[in-house]
């Protein structure tokens, strides 16, 4: 069984335009599952090799940020225009269910017409927001999906909801994670051991600290450190630790790196869009 990492989008809220904005795919034996969506994902998606918007029949959300999500619409109707014939299936936490219902109602106008005078498939434009909590939330005949909460600032939990979440794919022998944004979060190396692949959000000390008080607390609480990030890899053990979704701001790619690497001596790529890494 061949499973591949290609980091989609690596970007952040703050626009680049070397970046697309957060997506993951996992591709094991040519079938993708796609890890959050944001702005760009179908055109990246054209570029990856053997890959391609109508490709993607399974969708996972980490959270409901928009630069995580924005691209749902591109991923749908483009999906749909290329040829996918089933509804595409997004998992995601409180409030995908509505955010898949109010897209489909958005592009009502534009599957009218286009249903109306153009070829298409009977379904593909058709999208089922499934809203999840840890656990076990996915199974077909290659993988098992899992969700483990994260700690991505005080996100309020509405109702007992886990708003904000990881997962662990597991594919046979093969095991790859994808943290979404979070903080250190207590228990944090122990879910990661075992992994071959993670895939980790992380942010520059250096980028950080000339940053207002209110910013630095901001983010110390919603996003992880290169030095934290290498703790928890130095007791973890992943196979290859991936760094994606990098906050720089004023700061280096060698400055992320380089805090990583003070405290942790295990294989570490910094990813660009459309890297691909080998689980």
């Amino acid at each position: 069984m061949t499973v591949e990492v290609v980091t989609l989008g690596t970007g952040t809220p703050r626009t680049d335009p070397g970046k697309a904005g957060a997506a993951t795919a996992v591709v094991v034996n040519g079938q993708p599952y796609l890890f959050d969506f944001g702005p760009g994902v179908g055109e990246r998606l054209t570029r990856a090799a053997g890959l391609s918007a109508d490709s993607v029949a399974t969708a996972f959300l980490t959270h409901m940020h928009s630069d995580h999500t924005s691209g749902l619409a591109d991923l749908l109707m483009t999906g749909w225009m290329f040829g996918r014939e089933a509804p595409l299936q997004v998992y995601g936490p409180h409030g995908m269910s509505s955010m898949c219902s109010s897209l489909v109602d958005a592009y009502r106008f534009d599957v009218s017409k286009r249903t109306y005078s153009e070829p298409h498939t009977e379904h593909g434009h058709e999208l089922v927001g499934t809203e999840v909590i840890p656990g076990v939330v996915f199974q077909d005949d290659l993988v098992t999906v899992e969700a483990f909460d994260v700690l991505h600032g005080d996100w309020p939990a509405e109702n007992g909801a886990h708003p904000t979440m990881g997962y662990r794919l597991t594919a046979e022998d093969k095991t790859v994670i994808i943290s979404g944004d979070t903080g250190p979060f207590e228990g944090m190396p122990d879910q990661y051991k075992d992994v071959d692949v993670l895939v980790h959000e992380v942010y520059a000390s250096k980028g950080l600290s000339p940053k207002s008080a209110d910013w630095q607390a901001y983010h110390t609480l919603s996003h992880t450190s290169g030095t934290e990030l290498g703790m928890a890899a130095r007791k973890a053990q992943p196979g290859r630790l991936v760094l994606t979704h990098q906050l720089l701001w004023d700061a280096e790619e060698a400055d992320i790196s380089d805090e990583v690497a003070a405290v942790y001596g295990g294989l570490v790529s910094y990813a660009h869009d459309l890297d691909a890494f080998t689980a």
